[in-house]
């Protein structure tokens, strides 16, 4: 068991189709009988490429816990903490502040695959190693030929599994239909994402202009041809993290959540606290939905940064009355608030998720920015959803926060470190934060500082 500086601590290990390890399993549940916890927090990480890389994120995150909850914690409580290890993967061109060793450095004459990069995405999609090798070689060729673009574009779709423009899918597929907006998509839409199925260029030259716009640092390195192929790099990191948006999904509904069923069987009162970052908020907030309806056991849900659709609970969606989030009322599963942490820093969530998300065939919208349609929880928190409350950071943790529904957080004062193309959406490990999951959950008085 990896030391992560709290304890109890106990892994929580899925593979990609939600099936979770059996000895991890029975240890936690022998653990938290056998200690008597009345609360668990339970971490799930968003894009990592390592299981160390995941643990050293709980480690930083969860570093403040001791001391905030001796301070001012529930005297009555005993805690402990669960952290997710699931299969995903990130980009090693993407810094990721407190990390330095990930930090990259912005040098040669235009983007390239790196080999971190490419060991990850031989992972996630195994077998693909040629197809792999090739994409590699057309970024570090960076080609003016347009039928070079057309074939990165189209590995790509073979990458991912997706069908190539003009192919007939007829929307039917769930799987399509849930995975990018947490939503139906518009009747007669394909499912499939526009990036998949637009013209190469058109794409590539969209998502060009938010990770290297005109006049930027980056455009400025790259030239002109070296920014338009930033941009079909962008396409692939965009479809691979399109594989880890439905995984995600997955690994919460059909793992985590039957899981804490039966750990509410074993330990009746024991109080669950979900918290997701990136893709890892939306396996929480789908591991609700595959909570066995007997189980009440989750009291707190905190989505930091959470990458997907901000309509996911809405009961009916502003742009389509007769169709509903994918999350509908599950708000009301969880006994206390849903809190959803957004800041405008976070450039991977404004700028490429509403480029990344949407769909071929949907006559509502097109490919470009400003459409509320298509935004994401950590960038401007749940939307449509009655009752929900705003309020800044401070204010969430001088408290009180609702005792239930949902509550949007502007953390945009912590949550605020990190350059193209991810932005500050990996800027999670603040004492703040920490304070925000523990008053979230109960487990502290509120307070500033």
């Amino acid at each position: 068991m990896a030391d992560v500086g709290v304890e109890p601590y106990w892994e929580l290990m899925f593979d990609a189709e939600g099936d979770m390890d059996p000895g991890g399993r029975d240890a936690l549940i022998r653990g938290v009988v056998d200690r008597g916890l009345t609360d668990l927090v339970i971490f799930a990480h968003g894009w990592n490429n390592s299981r160390s890389l995941a643990t050293g994120l709980y480690r930083r995150f969860f570093a403040p816990f001791p001391a905030v909850f001796a301070e001012c914690g529930d005297t009555a409580a005993r805690l402990g903490y669960g952290g997710v290890i699931w299969p995903s993967m990130r980009f090693t061109d993407e810094p990721v502040p407190d990390f330095p060793d990930l930090r990259p450095a912005m040098t040669g004459d235009g983007p390239a695959l790196e080999p971190g990069t490419l060991e990850a995405l031989a992972a996630v999609f195994p077998g693909s190693e040629a197809l792999l090798d090739r994409l590699a070689e057309l970024i570090e060729r960076r080609s003016a030929d347009p039928a070079r673009m057309e074939e990165f574009a189209s590995l790509v779709r073979r990458l991912v599994g997706m069908p190539g423009p003009g192919a007939a899918t007829g929307g039917e597929d769930p799987v399509l239909r849930n995975v990018l907006h947490d939503e139906d998509p518009e009747p007669g839409a394909s499912g499939v994402p526009l990036m998949l199925t637009e013209n190469p260029r058109a794409v590539c030259e969209r998502f060009a202009d938010a990770v290297a716009p005109p006049g930027s640092a980056r455009a400025e390195l790259f030239g002109s041809l070296g920014r338009l192929w930033s941009g079909a790099l962008e396409l692939l990191r965009q479809g691979s993290y399109w594989e880890m948006k439905r995984r995600a999904g997955q690994v919460g509904q059909q793992g985590l959540g039957p899981f804490l069923g039966e750990l509410a069987e074993a330990s009746p009162g024991l109080r669950v606290h979900l918290v997701g970052h990136s893709f890892g908020g939306r396996l929480v907030a789908f591991a609700v939905r595959g909570l066995p309806e007997r189980a009440q056991c989750v009291h707190s849900l905190v989505l930091l940064q959470g990458a997907f659709s901000h309509y996911a609970f809405a009961p009916r969606l502003p742009f389509a009355q007769d169709r509903s989030g994918a999350l509908k009322d599950l708000h009301r599963r969880v006994a206390g608030p849903v809190v959803c942490c957004h800041s405008r820093h976070d450039l991977a969530l404004s700028l490429l998720y509403p480029l990344a998300s949407r769909v071929s065939g949907d006559t509502q919208s097109v490919l470009g920015l400003g459409d509320a349609r298509w935004g994401a929880m950590g960038h401007d928190g749940v939307q449509a959803v009655t009752g929900t409350g705003t309020l800044e950071l401070g204010q969430a943790l001088a408290g009180p926060l609702p005792e239930t529904g949902c509550v949007n957080v502007d953390v945009a004062a912590v949550v605020r470190r990190g350059g193209p193309p991810s932005g500050a959406h990996s800027d999670i490990c603040h004492g703040e934060l920490a304070r925000l999951v523990l008053v979230a959950g109960r487990l502290v008085r509120p307070s500033v500082g």
